[in-house]
């Protein structure tokens, strides 16, 4: 299927089914069904069908992926949804899922992990999210790794589309420094590049690029859209509630 990079994802039109590559697949497999058994009611997920240590199958959701609405002109009403839909995630329960810490360090949130426009489907009339996608990554940590993980996927590859982050995080309701944001983005670049480096068949890793994280020249996309936003937070109203169909 269209927008999968790291596991086999296919569908016959009424279930999908995820065959996990990499590194630990066993135990992100268990993660990712674990998330999809215990979210539902929270933020809106697929419906699990069955799951075993190499696959996982779940009901296929109407919707359109993010990324193909930002490149249809519709990244304000994406990125703004993703931003509430953020919101909603670091509201999850911290513990419960397989090797999750029985006592997390305060501060901590549920973090989706992979979380952004890539792994959201939309009802592309009404704007609404149906389903946030691939909890294989799911974990507990910085409150705004998932925020900021959304807006690398922004700036790396939609940089046409900067000036439509405003809306991100007016979905989310405050625009946090942006040297805090960055330093997720770095964080999450390296926890990347040490799943890459831990991946069983050479030939198969893949790379991404860090672009805007590391140090240096900026590339396109890099900076902030507005001067005043630098080393502030900035307060939004708060979006109404994410909605679950569970």
């Amino acid at each position: 299927m269209r927008h999968g990079y790291t596991n086999l994802t296919e569908s016959d039109g009424r279930v999908v089914t995820k065959e996990y590559q990499g590194p630990d697949a066993a135990w992100r497999a268990a993660r990712e069904q674990a998330a999809l058994r215990s979210f539902g009611a929270v933020v809106p997920v697929p419906a699990l069908v069955s799951g075993t240590e190499s696959e996982t199958v779940t009901a296929l959701v109407p919707g359109t992926p993010g990324q193909d609405l930002i490149e249809a002109g519709q990244a304000s009403a994406v990125l703004r949804a993703c931003g509430a839909l953020a919101g909603a995630v670091a509201t999850l329960p911290r513990t419960g899922l397989p090797g999750d810490a029985e006592t997390p360090s305060p501060g901590l949130v549920r973090c989706h992990g992979d979380f952004g426009p890539q792994n959201t489907l939309l009802d592309p009339d009404s704007g609404e999210v149906t389903a946030l996608l691939d909890w294989e990554m799911v974990d507990v940590g910085h409150p705004l790794r998932d925020l900021a993980w959304a807006e690398w996927i922004v700036r790396m590859h939609h940089p046409d589309r900067v000036d439509d982050l405003d809306a991100l995080f007016e979905g989310y309701g405050a625009r946090p420094a942006w040297a805090d944001r960055q330093a997720q983005m770095v964080a999450s670049c390296e926890r990347l590049e040490a799943f890459v480096r831990d991946w069983p068949s050479p030939g198969s890793a893949r790379r991404w690029p860090c672009g805007g994280c590391a140090p240096g020249p900026r590339p396109p996309g890099w900076s902030e859209p507005a001067p005043r936003h630098r080393g502030e937070t900035r307060r939004y109203r708060r979006p109404p509630a994410i909605r679950s169909s569970a």
